[in-house]
């Protein structure tokens, strides 16, 4: 699954930089994420970065956007493959 950021976000601007897809996005009142780029950090990292860092533990997964491990590599194979 894409993860996604709740309203409990402080904007204290710590997961941005740590995203290797840059899914996270600053929105209109609090930061985004892009589920289309997310991949829980799957092929970069053994756990997502930005749950790492936050320190209100607002990054849940995104319920609306099931994705399997296998999925998700799939997807960070396509999002990596011009680099």
């Amino acid at each position: 699954m894409a993860l996604l950021i709740t309203d409990e976000c402080i904007n204290c601007d710590v997961c941005e930089p740590e995203c290797p897809n840059d899914a996270i996005y600053p929105g209109e009142e609090i930061y985004e994420i892009n589920p289309d780029l997310c991949t829980e950090c799957v092929g970069h990292f053994e756990t997502p970065q930005c749950v790492e860092v936050c320190p209100v533990d607002c990054i849940p997964l995104n319920p609306d956007r099931p994705e399997t491990k296998d999925e998700l590599m799939l997807k960070y194979q396509r999002l990596t493959a011009n680099d």
